[in-house]
């Protein structure tokens, strides 16, 4: 959506892979009223490969961008998109997820810290990188914002049930806080949930659980504004978007200090940083003046989408300069 806004494509779709136990592919409209084309994955292990998605692209043609998330697509899908600026998204804690003779064919790769930009360098010198994290870069102030709600949670924690969102970091400082300190879980999705219910329980604290399922991206920002201040506990993650959406709803942010990428995010307007042993006293902190932050401000003015669009901008320029390319504009 930023991209089409920015002038930087006429057009945008969502690509994805589905498995042979679903029942369809094809187009559908998503919420944020970019469509979703679903393609039926080839019997393989990631990364993943699609006879029907090649086919679409060898008929219709390749995007002039395609911006690839995760664990990506298998060489043959690139080689197809040759004529394409293909761009890579770190979203998780290792740099490239997918072998040196997939990733090389990258023309831009973007990070979430310094550390992968460095490793993404080392495995491929001539590469174009920056630190873009798509997740926290592109949030929306119009998805996230405040409502003028009356808190009722002092800590709010969105996300996935799976152990290396690290749910006992939180959980370890809450058994260490009073009890009237109250918390809410917001997962989406993870195979996690039910141990982290029970293990709530068992220690008495003081958590309300949502989902999974997930819910609307309208309904976690009116969770986040029942909340005073959001944490991240995280260490080897990518840099999670949440950081940013806590933030664009008005809440302060406290993190693990040993998240591998998007500490760059917390700074004094933001939030805090706290190790394990003194998560709790982390939390007191903050909620002792949370008035004091200005967390939405700070990221209109620094890393808001209009800003990260245009530095995603220079860095396509970049690349067709690189390449002698001299399109504009086109399909994403």
């Amino acid at each position: 959506m930023a991209v089409v806004a920015a002038g930087l494509a006429d057009v945008a779709e969502v690509w994805s892979f589905s498995g042979r136990d679903l029942d369809w592919t094809g187009v559908r409209p998503m919420p944020s009223s970019v469509p979703e084309r679903r393609f039926r994955a080839d019997p393989q292990p990631s990364p993943y490969r699609s006879a029907a998605m090649l086919s679409h692209i060898r008929q219709f043609g390749a995007p002039d961008i395609l911006c690839v998330l995760g664990l990506a697509v298998e060489e043959d899908i690139l080689l197809a998109c040759a004529r394409s600026i293909r761009i890579y998204n770190s979203i998780d804690a290792p740099a490239l997820r997918v072998p040196d003779r997939i990733s090389r064919h990258f023309d831009i790769v973007l990070t979430g810290s310094a550390a992968q930009s460095a490793e993404v360098l080392r495995c491929h010198p001539d590469m174009i990188v920056d630190i873009l994290p798509i997740g926290p870069e592109f949030a929306s102030p119009l998805t996230f914002r405040p409502l003028n709600l009356t808190p009722i949670y002092d800590v709010i924690y969105v996300a996935a049930a799976q152990p290396y969102k690290r749910h006992g970091m939180l959980f370890d400082a809450l058994d260490r806080l009073p009890r009237q300190i109250r918390a809410l879980c917001v997962i989406g999705y993870g195979e996690m949930a039910e141990t982290l219910r029970q293990d709530a329980t068992a220690r008495g604290l003081n958590i309300d659980f949502i989902g999974p399922p997930g819910v609307s991206h309208d309904a976690v920002n009116t969770l986040m504004n029942l909340a005073r201040m959001g944490v991240v506990c995280g260490v080897d993650d990518g840099a999670p978007a949440i950081l940013t959406e806590y933030m664009l709803a008005g809440l302060p942010v406290l993190a693990n200090a040993g998240l591998c990428c998007g500490l760059q995010y917390i700074c004094d307007q933001t939030g805090r940083t706290s190790t394990e042993a003194d998560f709790h006293q982390g939390i007191l902190d903050m909620l002792a003046d949370v008035s004091r932050f200005s967390p939405r401000e700070t990221v209109i003015a620094n890393w808001a989408w209009p800003h990260s669009v245009q530095r995603l901008a220079g860095l396509i320029q970049h690349a067709r300069a690189k390449r002698g390319d001299a399109q504009n504009g086109g399909a994403l």
